[in-house]
């Protein structure tokens, strides 16, 4: 029988490239982006937990839209891990990781109303938001306008589902 290894690998502190951004530099971009991964891989199954568990009389719209934001989130998943690799690091994107490194709050798994799912999508969706923006200036602070870049195309998107989650819940209030 084989036995699990608990214990994580050390991987390699950084691939050789000819990217011209310095090593030190590199490596602390692939730590940040590591940080934001995880919260990303823990947003996106946040995502498929109210898709998977919304009730009510706004089943179908919801279902849907949580299904597209997942979709969303995982392109930026896939877009956060890509850059990391780019710059010579390694995309530490395992569900474990995410567990063990997310910023978000876990998701509730008692509600099922769907205006109950619309907040606690829209807190996650917020978080997320927030740590993003903050990954813009320390890439902007490391000299990195591509990563930068990168992470203002994820705020925006984060930003269009924000708004489209929560007009579910704004015109009650």
């Amino acid at each position: 029988m084989k036995t699990l290894n608990t214990t994580p690998t050390e991987p390699p502190k950084m691939y050789e490239t000819e990217n011209d951004i310095s090593e030190k530099r590199r490596s602390e971009l692939n730590a940040l982006m590591n940080q934001r991964l995880a919260s990303a891989v823990d947003l996106q199954t946040q995502m498929k937990q109210a898709h998977w568990n919304v009730k009510g009389p706004s089943f179908i719209g919801l279902h849907e839209l949580f299904d597209k934001v997942d979709e969303a989130v995982e392109s930026y998943v896939d877009m956060i891990a890509e850059r990391i690799v780019q710059l010579g690091g390694v995309a530490e994107g395992t569900a474990r990781m995410a567990a063990a490194r997310s910023r978000l709050e876990e998701y509730p798994l008692t509600i099922g109303d769907g205006l109950a799912h619309v907040e606690a999508v829209a807190r996650a969706l917020s978080t997320f938001g927030h740590e993003i923006r903050g990954t813009i200036n320390e890439a902007d602070e490391l000299d990195d306008a591509g990563t930068a870049d990168l992470f203002t195309e994820i705020s925006r998107g984060i930003d269009k589902w924000l708004w489209f989650v929560e007009a579910h819940s704004q015109a009650t209030k």
